[in-house]
């Protein structure tokens, strides 16, 4: 898949076995993920995602030009030792990545931000990432109770393992019987 200059990867996800709802979810994959299908747990595995040079240096070329991201002379000299990828690029393939493994089909209503995010390793080219998600928090919204707000851990890893970007987020997700209502009628 193509987006602007760089081509994107196909992923594929594992959504682990959190409840019973989620296996039968996965025989689904049309079926829309509700406020009830987040209970708190691991939720999911989500990738491999490999990343390229190439890429690296276009979207630092375009969104974020500090030498580190773009010229392997420089970069060799910062504190990063090495070529990496800017942390907002690391941040949009997280997105991207959560949005073809669940998010596109979730009645989401959209995220009021962020809580918390942390760059803990730099991304380098050749890198292939893995996500996990788990959901650390549920609950119904009192002032919208058609709705809920699950807050998400992600982390991003490299194949060592190694953690290279930890995010907390909730979205604000619809009950499963408001969507359900939306669909009768």
């Amino acid at each position: 898949m193509r987006v602007g200059r760089l081509r994107l990867p196909q992923i594929t996800a594992t959504i682990g076995p959190a409840s019973s709802n989620l296996r039968s979810l996965q025989q689904s994959p049309v079926m829309t993920l509700s406020f009830e299908d987040f209970p708190p747990g691991h939720f999911g595995r989500f990738g491999p995602r490999r990343v390229t040079r190439e890429e690296i240096l276009a979207f630092a070329a375009e969104f974020d030009p500090q030498p580190m991201h773009l010229d392997e002379e420089a970069a060799n000299r910062s504190m990063l030792k090495g070529l990496s990828a800017s942390g907002w690029h690391l941040c949009s393939i997280m997105m991207r990545m959560m949005f073809d493994g669940y998010i596109g089909r979730t009645a989401s209503l959209g995220s009021p931000g962020v809580n918390e995010l942390r760059w803990l390793a730099p991304l380098r080219p050749g890198d292939e990432l893995m996500l996990d998600i788990d959901v650390t928090e549920a609950r119904v919204s009192r002032s919208r109770p058609e709705t809920g707000i699950v807050t998400f851990k992600a982390v991003v890893r490299n194949a060592a393992g190694q953690a290279l970007c930890e995010m907390v987020s909730p979205i604000i997700v619809r009950r499963r019987a408001d969507v359900a209502a939306e669909q009768a009628g």
